[in-house]
């Protein structure tokens, strides 16, 4: 009997794993058609001119929480101040700092208290004040202070709660934006009423050379934690992202970075202040309130470097982010379990969650108790060796494969990299992925399955990173693409 579940259990993880590669090729082929559709990798003279000069130009409010950031807080917010679009505003949410994040931006921006009629139109953790700037060269900066709430959605609702604008972009505050990047992704809202979300291209900055918050020299990391997570980015957004965006089924809109219509997110409710996974616990019920008042909707993904942030430097940053996630995960399914094989929803509910619930919740568990009983059958005898290494190296091939369609769409597309030779380093993280860093990941995830599971308490915890002025700081987010990332 127990060879016999052994056996059947080795068809499972064969047919699923067929099903996986199935579902890349498809996701492979509509990111193709995607990009090939896109008229916002490259924006262009005019449209840019009539941003710049028409009266009707939207604004849009840029929300970043910064929770104990003093080592950087002023260059990050230089950095989101250098947009050049005509009409935003920086929302800066010190989600009760325990540090001199607040007492640097006083002092270096000249911010003052004023009086503000705050409005909770989505219940936060207190709000405490609101500061702006004397000097009219900050006129755009405003600094919500609010007692700590324990994640990131917390903050920022107090920033919706803040700001002015009909559209807004959910940031991080250390990451750095392309001075384009409102322009760009204002485009897909200004070209259909249907949009309710725009995702631009995230990637890592470790490794690229920053100087008062801004990017002078693109360069890919060269520290292991790194170089694989910059790999993982580009699929997730090149093909994963791009492919989902192609038939309106973005399973979510990074954390880290994305453009939203405003008066969706909080006719949806605004942000669960209780998520972890608040990106794709977002988006969910936003395309929810969507399907439940009978409006149509797009989210696009578009195929532009719009955003570059730190991602974890250390195994041990790296290990805390991915349990969180895993976390988020199933607290995501759990809550919205609804929605799921659900026509009413429609793509939402009868592609996206099926496939992520199957394909991406299931896959740490299937591929842990798959290497388990390949290690029984090995140690037992039954392995038929030469078949497995038939489809491990076909396996790893398509792993290759796929890693290298990813490098072709992201130099085609200008590249996140100046130089071709930097290629090689994400060339020689795909080679070495399969058994260095994926074990991990897995590993991670059944940790943050099992922390769920069990109701432990999930915290965003403080970790340090090397921050963008080479020093240390804290880590409150992430990216959580940068969570629910294909």
């Amino acid at each position: 009997m127990k060879d016999i579940i052994f056996y059947f259990y080795g068809y499972v993880v064969f047919f699923y794993s067929l099903g996986l590669m199935v579902s890349y090729v498809i996701l492979m082929w509509l990111a193709e058609l995607g990009i090939l559709r896109s008229k916002h990798s490259h924006l262009s003279v005019y449209p840019k001119y009539i941003m710049d000069n028409s009266p009707y130009t939207p604004g849009v409010s840029i929300i970043a929480p910064a929770y104990n950031e003093e080592k950087t807080i002023v260059n990050n917010v230089n950095s989101l101040l250098a947009q050049e679009y005509p009409i935003f505003e920086v929302v800066i949410v010190n989600d009760g700092s325990r540090d001199k994040t607040l007492e640097l931006l006083i002092e270096h921006f000249s911010l003052v208290e004023v009086p503000f009629a705050y409005v909770e139109y989505i219940h936060t953790k207190p709000y405490r004040r609101l500061f702006k700037s004397t000097r009219t060269e900050y006129k755009r900066l405003i600094v919500v202070d609010k007692e700590n709430g324990g994640t990131k959605a917390d903050a920022v609702n107090a920033g919706l709660n803040a700001s002015s604008y009909p559209y807004f972009i959910n940031t991080d505050v250390d990451c750095i934006l392309s001075k384009d990047a409102i322009s760009r992704c204002i485009m897909p809202f200004l070209e259909s009423e249907d949009v309710i979300a725009v995702s631009g291209v995230m990637a890592a900055s470790n490794g690229c050379r920053i100087e008062k918050g801004q990017i002078v020299e693109l360069r890919p990391p060269h520290t292991p934690c790194p170089l694989f997570q910059t790999l993982e980015y580009m699929r997730s957004f090149f093909i994963g992202k791009m492919g989902w965006s192609t038939i309106n089924a973005m399973p979510n809109v990074s954390g880290g970075y994305g453009m939203f219509d405003k008066n969706v997110v909080m006719a949806a409710g605004g942000y669960s202040g209780d998520s972890f996974a608040e990106d794709m616990d977002m988006l969910i019920r936003m395309v929810g309130y969507c399907c439940d008042f009978g409006r149509k909707y797009r989210v696009v993904q578009i195929p532009a470097n719009c955003c570059w942030t730190e991602v974890p430097p250390t195994l041990k940053v790296l290990y805390r982010q991915r349990v969180r996630w895993g976390h988020g995960l199933i607290q995501t399914f759990v809550c919205h379990r609804r929605f799921l094989f659900n026509w009413k929803y429609r793509q939402l509910g009868m592609v996206t969650l099926p496939y992520v619930l199957i394909f991406e919740c299931l896959a740490p568990v299937i591929e842990f108790f798959g290497l388990l009983t390949f290690l029984y059958q090995a140690l037992t005898g039954v392995v038929n060796w030469k078949t497995a290494v038939v489809i491990f190296l076909g396996l790893y091939a398509f792993c290759i494969s796929l890693s290298l369609v990813v490098l072709f769409y992201d130099y085609s597309l200008g590249g996140s990299f100046r130089k071709v030779k930097s290629y090689l380093w994400i060339i020689g993280a795909a080679i070495l992925e399969p058994f260095l860093y994926h074990p991990l990941i897995v590993v991670f995830s059944i940790k943050g399955y099992c922390n769920f599971l069990l109701n432990k308490k999930a915290v965003w915890g403080e970790m340090s990173r090397k921050g963008f002025a080479g020093s240390k700081k804290k880590e409150k987010s992430g990216e959580r693409e940068k969570g629910g990332e294909s």
